[in-house]
Order: C-alpha cells, then sequence, then structure tokens
C-alpha cells in the first residue's frame, strides 16, 4: 500500500453532531490527527455529510426523520477546522458518497484511485462507500480504527467483518499501516 500524492483521498464520512455519542467519539482525536498528518503530506481530504430531507427514504420506508438541519448535520466541533480547509465537504442523501452526482464527478474529476474511509457508521456508510469505491474499480482501504459506529462496538464489527467480505480483508487497515505520514507538531495552527 502506497499513499499516492495525486492519486489518493481520505475521505472522512460523516462525523456529525448527530453521530458522534459516547460510543463513537474515540475516533474524532485519531481522525483529527490523522487528517493533520494526512494534510501536511500535500494530500487531499474530504469531508460527507448526511443531510436528510422530507420524503427521503429514511423519512418514508425507515420513519426516520433525524439529520435534516442544523445543529444535528454539522460537523462536530472538533473537526470543523480541518473540514473548512478540506479540498471538499460533500453534502449527500444517501449511505454511499459515491451515489450522489457530486460525490462520484468529485472523486473521477481529480483522478483519485486509492479511496482511504474513515468516520461513521462502519456498518453503514463506510461500508457503502467502500463498495461504491470497489464496484467502479477503485481501491477502497478502510481505516477500521479511524471508524466507528453511533450503535456501538457490535455495528461497528459487523461492518468491518461485513466490509472485509465485499472489498477484501487486506483492504481493511489501521492508521499505523498508511506509510509515509508526517508527524504534526501537538500546536500547530488549523
Amino acid at each position: 500500500m502506497t499513499v499516492r500524492s495525486g492519486e489518493s483521498v481520505l475521505v472522512v464520512i460523516d462525523m456529525q453532531n448527530y453521530f458522534v455519542r459516547d460510543v463513537s467519539a474515540h475516533i474524532v482525536p485519531v481522525i483529527a490527527d490523522l487528517v493533520a498528518r494526512w494534510r501536511s503530506a500535500g494530500n487531499d481530504v474530504v469531508f460527507t455529510r448526511y443531510v436528510n430531507h422530507p420524503g427521503s427514504p429514511y423519512e418514508r420506508l425507515l420513519g426516520w426523520t433525524e439529520c435534516m438541519e442544523p445543529p444535528q448535520i454539522e460537523i462536530v466541533d472538533e473537526l470543523r477546522a480541518h473540514a473548512r480547509q478540506a479540498t471538499a465537504v460533500i453534502d449527500k442523501k444517501g449511505y454511499n458518497l459515491f451515489a450522489d452526482a457530486g460525490g462520484a464527478a468529485l472523486i473521477a474529476g481529480r483522478g483519485w484511485r486509492d479511496i482511504y474511509l474513515c468516520g461513521i457508521a462502519t456498518e453503514n456508510c463506510v461500508l457503502a462507500t467502500a463498495l461504491g469505491a470497489f464496484e467502479l474499480d477503485l481501491t477502497p482501504w478502510l481505516i477500521e480504527d479511524a471508524s466507528a459506529s453511533h450503535r456501538g462496538r457490535h455495528a461497528h464489527d459487523a461492518g468491518v467483518f461485513v466490509a472485509g467480505s465485499f472489498i477484501g480483508g487486506r483492504q481493511i487497515i489501521s492508521v499505523a499501516d498508511i506509510p509515509a505520514l508526517p508527524t504534526v507538531p501537538e500546536d500547530r495552527n488549523l
């Protein structure tokens, strides 16, 4: 595995107020450090936000009406400055970054081939985006220790297990597996 400048992107999925809870908050500092190191190496970062809407399949079929407006849809405070400095912040209406025309066009337009994924929820949006990348003949890398579920560890573990069967077990990595990311001093300016 190599992080190839210009061909690799870090996608931070749905680190929003609604999804970051006690059982998922432990990944916030992991992601903050990863994003800072990734950017300091000159690599691109994309943040996604899930935004629900009236009449969506989530409302219609699941009866779920959350994440329609602030503060639920906002990126958590600890990552907001990173999101402002990201290559892009994509608002999506579904699980998968690639299901929305804007997300798919951004990835294709930039020529990114290696898609490093982290965020929430491993069993939903992270998994769906990994599968979407795989089906577009891109190379997804699911960063397990920088991903979590707002439903708890059992849901995260299930997502990792299913991802391994969809995209391959060697595509499940940890932050430590990512080569050549510099250390960023603690007093860094965002």
